[in-house]
């Protein structure tokens, strides 16, 4: 654990984009408990069911200390207006255009998202001397490296979607900031999250619903894949811890050995991940169980953009905030489907 790690500072007012989305809320929530200021960004677009998103929203409304703003990142006026005018201390980057299939068919959304509005955001925070810029990157970025568990000190220069490309681009882009200017930048790479208020079009998502409707559910790779399936709680933990400790330059960085993970400037890239890759079989057996019901199968080959494993290596995550992601498979999916059920007022029989 670094010896200076500090706890989350509540006199800071923190900027959360992505807001309505999954992660967003369950970070701006636990941060509005604790008592902080927090300003929530988000563009409500129809990536999904909207209804959903303004759901999120109303949670978070019902607390004083929360301020939305309806803004889209894209929007670089909107952006700076937004900087202008409220006293921003650290900011957490979650909005993004998500999903590696939807990336294929609709690439300009991710560069128009996730680059222009990376970009929006790294020139705000620039010319507002803001304290630490934490955003969401993703373990797609590993593309076609092998080597088990996906380390942060490991190359990542082979996407193989352009959603990872995106997330490359964005850990790229901020390292360039905290370089030239010295913004303190941590790109986390989040691995398959998953809970209560996820999105429509995640496994965990897709499969309850086809189950609970008699529905056929797709399997790819023949079921012969793994994922490092994180629950939301253990991901809002890691980010909580390291919102309020910033990166400082490596004074230990060597040019010739290039250590992707950290650098000579204030930029630093973790995993956030259970570090227990579950068989998917497993994972959809898990839900079968829970809901009662068996799953009719759909066997379908490797997706494009897809990878058959997840494994995160979380050792610099524990050692410099003392946190490692925990939560059962059995645990996390309990707790979806009980929202699940709730939410859409489904009888559990």
């Amino acid at each position: 654990m670094r010896h200076d790690y500090k706890e989350l500072n509540k006199d800071k007012q923190y900027l959360v984009t992505g807001a309505a989305g999954f992660i967003g809320l369950h970070l701006a929530k636990r941060l509005l408990e604790q008592g902080c200021k927090v300003i929530g960004l988000d563009n409500l677009n129809d990536y999904y069911d909207v209804n959903l998103k303004k759901s999120r929203l109303e949670i978070l409304n019902k607390y004083d200390l929360f301020h939305f703003v309806h803004a889209d990142l894209q929007d670089n006026q909107a952006v700076t207006s937004l900087f202008n005018t409220r006293a921003i201390d650290i900011v957490v980057n979650l909005a993004a255009q998500a999903g590696v299939r939807y990336s294929i068919a609709n690439p300009h959304a991710y560069i128009q998202s996730n680059i222009v509005g990376f970009m929006n955001i790294l020139e705000a925070c620039r010319h507002h001397q803001i304290e630490h810029l934490v955003y969401a990157s993703s373990s797609s970025v590993y593309g076609m490296n092998i080597n088990m568990p996906f380390s942060v000190h490991h190359n990542v220069d082979h996407p193989i979607s352009l959603y990872a490309a995106s997330k490359k681009s964005n850990e790229l882009m901020a390292h360039t900031y905290s370089h030239l200017f010295g913004l303190p930048t941590t790109g986390l790479r989040f691995f398959t999250v998953y809970g209560p208020w996820g999105r429509p079009d995640m496994a965990p998502f897709l499969f309850t619903n086809a189950i609970i409707n008699g529905k056929p559910i797709q399997v790819f790779n023949n079921g012969n894949m793994k994922r490092d399936f994180t629950y939301i709680d253990d991901i809002v933990e890691g980010i909580v811890r390291l919102l309020n400790n910033p990166p400082r330059a490596n004074a230990d960085w060597d040019k010739q050995k290039a250590d992707p993970g950290s650098s000579s400037a204030p930029y630093k890239i973790y995993n956030i991940g259970n570090s227990k890759p579950i068989d998917l079989m497993e994972f959809i057996e898990t839900i079968e169980a829970k809901i009662g019901k068996k799953a009719h199968k759909d066997f379908l080959p490797l997706q494009d953009g897809d990878v058959p494993v997840t494994y995160a290596d979380v050792k610099d995550l524990i050692e410099d905030v003392g946190f490692k992601p925990a939560i059962t498979i059995k645990d996390g999916i309990d707790h979806f489907i009980d929202w699940y059920m709730s939410y859409y007022a489904i009888e559990h029989k």
